[in-house]
């Protein structure tokens, strides 16, 4: 059934995330926060209109679309959608962030913001899906699969599907080993961290210094991974993916084991699941043991009070 679940997720999702991309992009337009999330963190409780509306599409479409979607426990950033409609518990995950930078959303300082949607079991990612409305002219794809990861401009000329098929998909040998690392998590701590990245050799971005979104800046190799404290489930998954696929790894840095899905803990302040501890994720994996000898030590705790 796995596979089956991966075929259907490819062959159908694509579409609704294109029409959730344009929703996203018109709500943009308009004055749209709303409040809801008090973790004290503006990137965390970024919170506006289209998050609630992409995820009812999101999560209503795979209701109708194939009842083998409805087999999977879903997880999901927001509450909105036919949520209790798919299986309370299971082997399989699918996974929604249905506005993937809403900070930068809301107060249009970019357009890196992105649609997520990722399938998961207890240790591994199987499928996952980008879309970004507003990269370049007609938009932006992150595709994720065994064996197999594409990044591109949309083609609205065909449909979501064939656009997808007709990127040429990235090479692990011809991709650059860059030494940008992202950072996120750390509070008010994050510009600090990136300096300390920097200073090993790498270099290090703090949120408000990133070029774009992660996810196809990973995938190309423009960025080398990323560390992370406390990483949520709804959109991280997806680097971890990248980086497996590319032959790099995703790591807890106290014990440089790779990270599972086995453990979450509920972050009342955000309302969001995440993974404990702090995390480094890359596609190379010296870089990997650098992040982690540099931050075995940090503070575990996400919120010192």
């Amino acid at each position: 059934m796995q596979n089956e679940i991966i075929d259907a997720l490819a062959e159908k999702v694509p579409a609704v995330m294109r029409w959730a991309g344009s929703i996203a992009r018109e709500l943009r337009q308009h004055n749209i926060a709303v409040t809801g999330k008090t973790s004290g963190s503006v990137f965390t409780d970024a919170l506006t209109l289209a998050d609630l509306t992409v995820q009812d599409l999101l999560v209503n479409a795979m209701r109708d679309l194939d009842p083998l979607f409805l087999k999977c426990k879903i997880e999901a950033e927001e509450t909105t959608g036919d949520l209790n409609r798919f299986a309370e518990s299971a082997d399989l995950t699918i996974s929604l962030d249905p506005i993937d930078g809403t900070k930068q959303f809301r107060d249009q300082t970019g357009n890196g913001y992105s649609v997520m949607l990722h399938l998961r079991n207890a240790t591994d990612v199987l499928y996952s899906l980008i879309y970004l409305p507003e990269q370049g002219p007609s938009g932006g794809w992150v595709e994720v699969r065994e064996g197999l990861i594409r990044c591109g401009a949309d083609n609205y000329a065909c449909d979501a599907r064939e656009a997808l098929n007709s990127l040429e998909p990235v090479s692990p040998e011809a991709r650059p080993d860059s030494p940008n690392i992202y950072l996120i998590g750390f509070q008010d701590r994050d510009p600090i961290c990136a300096e300390m990245v920097t200073k090993i050799g790498l270099k290090g971005f703090a949120p408000d210094d990133m070029p774009d979104s992660i996810y196809p800046l990973l995938g190309s190799g423009e960025f080398g991974g990323s560390l992370i404290h406390s990483p949520n489930i709804y959109d991280f998954p997806v680097s971890l993916h990248i980086a497996r696929q590319l032959g790099g790894d995703a790591i807890w840095v106290h014990n440089s084991e790779p990270v599972h899905f086995k453990e979450t803990w509920m972050d009342d302040r955000a309302d969001m699941l995440r993974l404990p501890g702090i995390v480094a994720c890359s596609a190379n994996r010296e870089t990997l043991k650098k992040l982690a000898q540099l931050a075995k030590n940090w503070n575990t705790n996400r919120y010192d009070t």
